[in-house]
């Protein structure tokens, strides 16, 4: 990974460059800090789209 990537790290609960963390314990990469630094939100997000996905397709 290049020097401007950074990653979430979900075992610390902050936002880390590649030399850090195990990648089993971090989301990412993301392009800035501030990208990464929603992470969470962002997976929260696309769950619930998927979530509803999964509702209409259920429905006959």
């Amino acid at each position: 990974m290049t020097e401007e990537s950074w990653y979430y790290c979900l075992k610390h609960h902050a936002v880390e460059p590649y030399e850090a963390c195990k990648a089993i314990d971090r989301l990412g990469p993301y392009a800035s800090v501030a990208e990464a630094e929603q992470a969470l939100e962002r997976v929260a997000q696309r769950n619930e789209q998927w979530d509803e996905e999964d509702r209409r397709e259920d429905v006959p």
